[in-house]
């Protein structure tokens, strides 16, 4: 990502091919031979005309991928000047605060809780992992000599060692196979995944090597708790979300939904992780845990609650001093900036930008069956979030395309406006 392009990495993937097994056919509407007609284009918030190009881009993306709920929230230079609900169909209005399950944007949350958790002098980044979580392995196993050497920094910043691209293997989509080796019971416990892993070889010497892991950030929500003595979703929405005066975000659920919470669709069915009856369900309703979730991504959030909690990292933050923020933004050492030109900081994807603004482009992705997210914070004052209720079309459309577009739409912009819509939002 830079100042005119967005790479189209799908870097930010949550669960992968989870929730990929029987295709459900749609039905769509139309006579055979025909092409399905569009149901019913339906928006609320306030219209914008200078800001019509974000729109237009919402609905032609959602429209082509038959997505039936979406939103979008924008900010130029700390003005929230965008909020958005967009709707597909008749079934559920979505409003600019409906919640949606946001996926791997949970993790710049978590990263946050270490951060400020260091900044309180409460632990050191520098710590190894097993200093607050119990790495005992199941018996007759051992842990990973270099499970010394996984420290908070290391798997904040994905370089803990472990290696799904290389193993095919990220505990968070295994559910089965992890109850079948413990000999334990479904619905998992973060702590059944936590034994499992520890008799895990670690792939790579740790720093060494950067693989994204879901697996880390599960462990970062167990430092949280071990650290506070708090549920991780108390501490967070106590100590980084009030400040900010966010109080719709929390953590989701795996079928019940909360008040405000939009439906998921998928046409995929898979086989429930939520107990040990084989049971066939929708993809976005059982064939993975929130609960095991949710310092990775288990949070839900409207676009404008998103865009509110992306502020929080700019200079004069109410919750991160200057030197939490610089620890965000660090580069890993010594594995550096990739060959695309970016690196991962602290729970965000960040692309150095050599002038002007703050020198860098931050964002991150989402998705799980039945989510797909982006969050981006420019180098030049403005913020997007985008959040859809489906990440999965029979046409095969990719969901990232989502990103050029809302960079094109945000040059496409002649004149901003001076509104500020935060009050609207929030008290």
């Amino acid at each position: 990502m830079n100042g005119t392009t967005v790479s189209r990495r799908a870097f930010g993937k949550l669960v992968g091919a989870a929730g990929a097994g029987t295709l459900v056919a749609a039905t769509l509407g139309g006579s055979p031979g025909q092409a399905a007609p569009l149901p019913a284009w339906t928006t609320t918030g306030t219209t914008v005309a200078a800001l019509s190009a974000f729109d237009n881009a919402m609905k032609t993306f959602m429209q082509a991928r038959h997505v039936t709920a979406g939103q979008l929230a924008v900010t130029y230079k700390g003005r929230l000047v965008l909020a958005r609900g967009y709707s597909n169909q008749s079934v559920q209005l979505i409003q600019p605060t409906s919640l949606f399950r946001v996926a791997s944007l949970s993790k710049s949350l978590t990263a946050a809780a270490l951060l400020r958790l260091a900044q309180d002098g409460k632990l050191s980044l520098g710590d190894p992992v097993g200093k607050y979580v119990d790495l005992t392995p199941p018996a007759g196993q051992a842990v990973d000599p270099r499970m010394a050497k996984v420290s908070l920094w290391r798997i904040l910043q994905h370089t803990g060692g472990w290696d799904r691209d290389a193993t095919n293997f990220d505990p968070l989509s295994k559910d089965l196979i992890i109850a079948r080796s413990l000999g334990v019971p479904l619905e998992l416990t973060h702590a059944d995944v936590v034994r499992f892993m520890s008799g895990q070889p670690l792939l790579h010497d740790p720093g060494s090597y950067v693989s994204y892991s879901n697996y880390g950030y599960l462990l970062a929500g167990r430092v949280v708790e071990a650290v506070t003595g708090q549920p991780y979703e108390t501490y967070v929405r106590q100590k980084l979300l009030a400040p900010l005066g966010i109080t719709r975000m929390a953590n989701g659920y795996s079928i019940a939904r909360h008040s405000g919470e939009v439906g998921y669709e998928s046409q995929y069915t898979g086989t429930t992780v939520l107990d040990n009856s084989g049971t066939i369900v929708d993809s976005p309703y059982g064939t993975f845990s929130m609960r095991l979730h949710d310092a990775n991504g288990g949070w839900i959030a409207s676009a404008v609650d998103l865009v509110r909690w992306a502020s929080a990292f700019d200079a004069g933050s109410p919750i991160l001093n200057s030197t939490s923020l610089g620890r965000a933004w660090a580069v890993p050492n010594p594995t550096g900036v990739n060959a695309d030109g970016w690196y991962y900081g602290l729970g965000w994807q960040v692309r150095p930008v050599t002038t002007g603004g703050t020198g860098r482009n931050t964002w991150h992705t989402g998705s799980l069956p039945g989510t797909y997210s982006i969050v981006v914070r420019t180098y030049h004052g403005l913020s997007w979030a985008a959040v859809f209720n489906r990440r999965d079309d029979e046409s095969g459309l990719a969901y990232g395309d989502i990103d050029p577009a809302l960079w094109a739409a945000s040059r496409a912009v002649t004149s901003w406006p001076t509104h500020n819509l935060w009050s609207t939002y929030f008290a």
